[in-house]
């Protein structure tokens, strides 16, 4: 899910690493889950659902990167799929 940055509030710190030139990821500090990713130039910020606690009220849009999605993977439920991320 991405977020506008100006409407994004986090709580708590967030540990960042350079995953490559263009994007960063975010880390819990204390248990290093994963919680976000940025591309350095986007006004928006990804957030991982898996880390959020309880009902979210959110829907699946669509599933990306399936060209490299593993083989042991199905994808069901009629939800869009793209090759990459768009």
């Amino acid at each position: 899910m991405q977020v506008p940055d100006a409407d994004l509030s986090v709580t708590g710190e967030v540990r960042w690493y350079a995953a490559t030139p263009a994007a960063r990821r975010g880390f819990c500090p204390t248990c290093g889950s994963f919680l976000f990713w940025k591309g350095h130039d986007d006004p928006d910020t990804g957030i991982a659902l898996g880390a959020l606690d309880g009902p979210t009220g959110l829907t699946l849009a669509r599933h990306i990167f399936v060209a490299d999605k593993g083989d042991y993977y199905e994808i069901h439920g009629g939800v869009p799929q793209e090759e990459q991320e768009t």
